[in-house]
């Protein structure tokens, strides 16, 4: 019977890894900068061997939710996670109280608010970007707010949020949480356009 560590690794290896780190930085077993330095290896991994090397020290198994793409994992929470691929929320969606977003090496995330139906006056949305390669852009109607204060800038990270016009009597405030280790946010202000696209797309 051949070694499974010298099997080829393939692209959902590499995201299950990603995936075990992230939740290893959650329960206080890594910081950040390990994150990213174990984050590198494990993209960099050619085996399952050398993926199995990047995680030896941490507990196979955790109590923490699998990564959702693109779907509701609660009623009040929308996970959108990526390593590669590209997630669009749009059009008319229903807006929970939290919403969260990661995305590592050439992945990205787009979240428009501009059609949907928001019954909150806050909403907080927990961001990460691993990756030079990977973005997070926010895209809200004008009398709208984000917040980005919270977001903690890490080596060459950037958040990019210039509001247009002072917060509407009934506009909402977007709270940004998280982390921005490499890559960048982009945040737009906007009025709505006729024609916007509905319901959830994913590209590859």
């Amino acid at each position: 019977m051949s070694d499974r560590r010298h099997v080829r690794a393939g692209n959902d290896d590499r995201e299950r890894v990603a995936e075990q780190l992230r939740t290893a930085v959650s329960e206080g077993r890594i910081d950040f900068e390990e994150l990213t330095e174990r984050i590198d290896l494990a993209y960099a991994a050619r085996t399952l061997g050398e993926l199995d090397q990047v995680v030896a020290d941490l507990p196979r198994f955790s109590s923490a939710l699998p990564v959702v793409s693109g779907e509701e994992g609660a009623e009040d929470e929308l996970q959108l996670h990526t390593i590669s691929r590209k997630l669009r929320q749009e059009g008319r969606w229903r807006v929970p109280t939290r919403i969260s977003a990661r995305v590592g090496r050439g992945g990205r995330v787009r979240i428009d608010f501009t059609t949907a139906d928001c019954p909150h006056r806050e909403v907080f949305v927990d961001v990460e970007v691993t990756s030079w390669f990977g973005d997070i852009v926010i895209v809200v109607p004008r009398g709208w707010r984000v917040d980005d204060r919270e977001v903690v800038r890490r080596s060459m990270g950037a958040v990019h949020n210039r509001p247009m016009v002072p917060l509407a009597s009934d506009g909402v405030i977007v709270r940004l949480t998280g982390h921005v280790k490499t890559g960048d946010v982009w945040v737009r202000y906007r009025r709505a356009q006729p024609g916007d696209a509905h319901d959830i797309h994913s590209t590859t």
